[in-house]
């Protein structure tokens, strides 16, 4: 099905209540669904680990309520507005996607982190070291030239400033797609701890097959199971 670029013109609040999918189905190719029914809700203010075997839909699930597929079956919504009546630049204020790969641009780290925008250092400095970034930074510096597409960085550092970029960014709702895959436990508990102080005021939604990043979530959703709770 060809995506339609109309978007909607409703401007979106954080969430009060919770993000709710009722009876999602979507699939890229026609009649080959990869999520098939599904219903979720995502309460306000609490962390969910999305697992499910490989190809299950996780990944596409996040694109989902990200608006990347408007062409599901089904109900999103953000409180009372579907996700299809949502604008793209206020559905984007409010939500931070972490991608197993983020794209990076041919720059600095800092303006990889803050999208070329104007923050303060010290809220760089904090995003960063939330990040697990710090000790890099100190040996390299906040103008460290990333490369194109991040190719000076290894994988780890790469997915550590998509992840300097999200809390920094500070969005009320938190998509998170295997965001440690990369990293070392030294790493890995750093950012988890991050996490786990962002979700006392955040909505964090994340994928991962680690069991250390499952013990973080207040409930674990198993896409395969109709997402019903586990």
């Amino acid at each position: 099905a060809e995506e339609t670029d109309e978007e909607g013109t409703a401007s979106l609040s954080p969430v009060e209540k919770a993000i709710s999918l009722d009876r999602i189905t979507f699939g890229y190719e026609k009649n080959t669904p990869v999520l098939k029914n599904l219903t979720i809700v995502f309460e306000a203010k609490k962390s969910y680990a999305i697992v499910g075997t490989s190809g299950s839909g996780k990944s596409t699930l996040l694109s989902l309520l990200m608006g990347g597929y408007p062409s599901y079956t089904g109900s999103i919504f953000y409180d009372s507005l579907e996700l299809k009546n949502i604008s793209r630049k206020s559905l984007y204020q409010n939500v931070s996607l972490v991608q197993q790969e983020n794209f990076l641009f041919n720059a600095s780290i800092k303006d990889n982190v803050t999208m070329f925008g104007d923050y303060p250092e010290d809220a760089i400095m904090d995003a960063c070291n939330r990040a697990g970034l710090a000790e890099f930074i100190e040996k390299n510096g906040l103008d460290y030239h990333c490369g194109e597409g991040g190719s000076s960085l290894s994988g780890g550092e790469r997915q550590r400033i998509g992840l300097a970029r999200a809390f920094l960014h500070d969005a009320p709702l938190m998509l998170l797609d295997e965001p440690t895959s990369n990293l070392d436990a030294l790493n890995e508990g750093i950012i988890l701890k991050s996490l786990k102080e962002t979700s006392k005021d955040k909505t964090v939604v994340i994928v991962s097959h680690r069991r250390s990043t499952l013990n973080i979530a207040h409930t674990v959703v198993d896409v395969q199971r109709d997402g019903k709770k586990q």
